[in-house]
């Protein structure tokens, strides 16, 4: 048997085996979004990847091909739309999408599933096309489907947090393409960082709404990046992914009686 945690690495009578021993399935939701001049396009695919196939194995579990095109890319979460090889869906679209996944995996014999979001704006819509998927399943007559709905970077301690951030967390929302995803890419991706090119023009400044069209005084530095990038290590990395390992896994066991 192939030894990975990755559905589309399996043959399809080792995924069928693996349905049979009612093995969770996590689906991560990702984005294809700029995240400043340091950070590859990907990363809001490659860190809901590489947090899920790390619980997987913690779990016994299976991680779905990563969703690679998000919800509309925000300035006040994302930097915009405005930012070149940003690809993004009308968040309908993504919904339905979601819903067609879902119910595909549960037609497969899923029934233990765990959405992972990791891009903001994925959240709500990622919330629609859930609810769509269980209407349907149900109509189907299929009851027994249990689903975790989840964005990774709440599992991050209190502690964790203040020793990282020791002059206070900015918060999550300006956290894009700034000390945590860029200490957590050098953790799982660090080919595709480029420090030397981690920019200092932020932290960004935004009111507290949103403007359409968006001004070139709305506070976005020119960057991308909302908040600092400079200050990004490994084992700061490797902290938040102890947490978010730790404590998902944890939920999982419990909600799944693992």
């Amino acid at each position: 048997m192939v030894d990975s945690v990755r559905l589309d690495e399996l043959s399809w009578p080792e995924f069928a085996a693996k349905m049979a021993a009612g093995a969770p399935v996590f689906l991560p939701l990702g984005s294809t979004e700029q995240h400043g001049p340091h950070l590859p396009l990907n990363v809001d695919v490659v860190l809901p990847t590489g947090v899920c196939e790390r619980i997987a194995r913690e779990v016994g579990g299976l991680v779905a091909p990563t969703v690679p095109y998000g919800c509309k890319s925000m300035p006040r979460s994302g930097g915009g739309e405005q930012f070149p090889g940003t690809l993004s869906v009308d968040a309908h679209t993504f919904a339905l999408v979601v819903r067609d996944v879902i119910r595909n995996l549960v037609r497969q014999g899923v029934r233990r599933l765990v959405v992972v979001n990791g891009h903001y704006e994925n959240l709500w819509p990622s919330v629609e096309g859930l609810d769509l998927a269980r209407r349907e399943i149900a109509r189907d007559g299929i009851t027994d489907l249990t689903v975790m709905r989840l964005e990774y970077w709440d599992f991050a301690q209190r502690a964790t947090l203040e020793s990282i951030f020791p002059a206070g967390f900015p918060g999550i929302e300006l956290e894009h393409a700034s000390l945590m995803e860029t200490s957590l890419m050098l953790v799982l991706r660090p080919d595709l960082v480029e420090m030397d090119k981690a920019p200092s023009d932020g932290p960004a400044t935004f009111p507290p709404y949103d403007r359409f069209p968006v001004p070139d005084d709305f506070g976005l530095p020119p960057s991308g990046v909302l908040a600092v990038a400079t200050g990004s290590t490994v084992d700061k990395g490797e902290a938040l992914m102890a947490d978010y390992v730790t404590h998902i896994a944890a939920a999982v066991r419990k909600e799944f009686g693992l």
